[in-house]
């Protein structure tokens, strides 16, 4: 009898501690907006401190290195061919299935057999979380 006293005794402490918690502000008092009124210019964007010639000739952030610096922008003939083919658009399954297999080259026949292997084991999937 005198367990169940203690162990009811702790709950009531630990919900009258949940609830102390629970109703406690939420933010700090110390935060004020400090200004009167017209504080919209401060919620404005600031400037860069950043000059627009120093935009333009280095990579700003891109510095990984603790004691290095960001890196300089180069002509474009000094980069890789294969660079400027990143952006170019792939095409999607649902046309490379359009096309005939015979005739794809052979980067898009790899891409087709990977994404309809991957269409494949999602169905597959799908599939067997149903059952």
């Amino acid at each position: 009898m005198a367990m169940n006293n203690i162990r009811s005794l702790k709950s009531t402490l630990i919900t009258k501690e949940a609830i102390v918690v629970m109703s406690q502000r939420a933010f700090s008092a110390g935060a004020k907006k400090k200004g009167g009124k017209g504080g919209a210019a401060s919620d404005a964007p600031k400037a860069s401190t950043l000059s627009k010639e120093v935009k333009s000739t280095t990579v700003v952030g891109a510095n990984i290195l603790k004691d290095g610096a960001d890196p300089k922008v180069l002509p474009d003939a000094e980069y890789p061919d294969w660079l400027w083919q990143l952006l170019d658009k792939r095409p999607a399954l649902s046309v490379l299935r359009r096309k005939s297999i015979e005739t794809l080259p052979y980067e898009e026949l790899k891409r087709f057999v990977k994404l309809d292997n991957r269409a494949r084991i999602k169905e597959n999937n799908s599939i067997k979380a149903k059952n």
